[in-house]
């Protein structure tokens, strides 16, 4: 058990690192290049949180075990949400102010139907894991085609330049870009190995351990830009990061999960993870939607969210025990 602890956790911040270095490396890159601040940020620094996530999750496919591969996608997005969100609206209360958020969060509520609808027959398939593949090359695409009709004044758009590292040379930005790819699946493969171990010493489910202990880990890289964000006062940034990452979760880390090993999934995560799911951004989007002005996330609203993620990572895992219970029973 020391061992598969050691491991976990060395996994967790050896991905944290990579993640951090890939972002840099490639927002550089692309600031280098002449792309535009808010095309960065919605892609590369929005999706790029997305990595570990992304990584974990293939690594755990090509092990035969997708159950965690599911477990950290959809509660990465439940931790994004209530963790994520709830702890930064409690540092800082939050407004929703750039028009460009209020295009991506119903596509967020539309990417999550989806991917439900695909579920319901207990199986995502190969086919199926491509069509979200591509349907995360469609909102790539739309998203950039946003950025580059918003003016410059967008309160997002300024957020995005000050946060792009300036004065970084190309090599040097391509140098950390190639280490954060090195580093990811290495401290990936470290992190699915102490996971899976954890889960068989623990006797429950790889999906329990994805959707508590492995998706709160693949969760820091999102905590820590919301929290800094929070700290600047860039509101639409610390939210814009949070529904970019978790449309590519679904999209991209059930997808290329599935393109590579159909996933079946156990009933419970119908009945159980996708309906928390909804609730928890459902309650998130009235929270923030104000139609006679901006939206704001404040304290009160953070503890609502911030006690739904307890709340749900508590029935995760008395619903495990209940379970070990009846089977010993």
């Amino acid at each position: 058990m020391l061992i598969a602890i050691i491991q976990l956790v060395a996994g967790f911040l050896l991905l944290v690192w990579g993640a951090d270095r890939l972002v840099a490396g490639a927002s550089a890159t692309a600031r280098n290049l002449g792309v535009s601040p808010l095309v960065i940020g919605l892609t590369i620094i929005g999706f790029g949180t997305s990595a570990p996530e992304l990584v974990v999750s293939a690594v755990a496919t090509l092990k035969g075990n997708a159950g965690l591969a599911v477990g950290n996608a959809i509660g990465s997005n439940i931790a994004n949400m209530g963790l994520v969100l709830g702890v930064t609206a409690l540092i800082y209360p939050l407004r929703m102010e750039s028009t460009a958020l209020k295009r991506e969060y119903p596509m967020l509520l539309l990417v999550m139907l989806v991917c439900f609808l695909m579920a319901l027959d207990g199986i995502y398939t190969r086919l199926e894991g491509w069509i979200l593949i591509f349907g995360l090359l469609a909102v790539v695409i739309w998203i950039i085609r946003i950025g580059l009709h918003r003016p410059l004044s967008d309160p997002l758009a300024e957020e995005f330049d000050a946060e792009i590292p300036r004065d970084i040379p190309t090599k040097i930005a391509l140098f950390w870009l190639i280490v954060g790819l090195i580093v990811l699946p290495i401290s990936s493969t470290f992190l699915v190995e102490g996971a899976i171990t954890i889960a068989r010493i623990l006797d429950v489910t790889d999906t329990v351990i994805g959707l508590t202990i492995v998706a709160l880990g693949t969760s820091l890289p999102e905590l820590a830009t919301a929290i800094t964000a929070a700290l600047h006062k860039e509101d639409d940034l610390a939210i814009g990061n949070i529904i970019g990452s978790n449309i590519f979760n679904l999209l991209g880390v059930l997808g290329i999960a599935a393109a590579i090993n159909p996933i079946h999934l156990l009933p419970i995560i119908l009945a159980r993870d996708f309906p928390a799911m909804f609730l928890i951004t459902g309650a998130l989007y009235l929270m923030a939607s104000d139609f006679h002005g901006p939206g704001r996330i404040g304290r009160r609203s953070g503890s609502v969210l911030l006690l739904l993620f307890i709340g749900y990572i508590v029935m995760v895992w008395m619903t495990s025990i209940r379970i070990q219970m009846n089977l010993m029973g």
